[in-house]
């Protein structure tokens, strides 16, 4: 089955980062909302050794059809050669809601 709605998580390495993919994405039409959490701690592997890094996480929530233009305004905007950006498709949610996204983003 496929959604008309996802989500897209992505990091970032600061607040001010974030908040400017936020708030490219949202005026842009590309993401209804996007909500800033942080800090988190990452652990992640890269060119072959073991970081650790405070990143703040940012949720998009967008329709399925703008997923891979959004994708490709956060590889623009961002800070790392690999950004994490990763999609998840809504498979239900309040009807109101989900209405609500749509029209924020069309």
């Amino acid at each position: 089955m496929s959604s008309a709605h996802c989500m897209i998580y992505v990091t970032a390495a600061s607040n001010d980062e974030a908040s400017k993919i936020a708030r490219a994405l949202v005026t842009e039409k590309l993401a209804a909302c996007a909500n800033i959490l942080g800090p988190a701690q990452s652990i992640y592997r890269w060119q072959g050794k073991v970081e650790e890094a405070q990143e703040i996480v940012v949720i998009f929530k967008t329709r399925r059809d703008l997923a891979d233009g959004a994708l490709a305004r956060i590889k623009t905007l961002h800070s790392y050669d690999v950004p994490c950006a990763v999609v998840y498709d809504i498979s239900a949610g309040l009807p109101d809601y989900l209405a609500w996204l749509t029209t924020e983003t069309a």
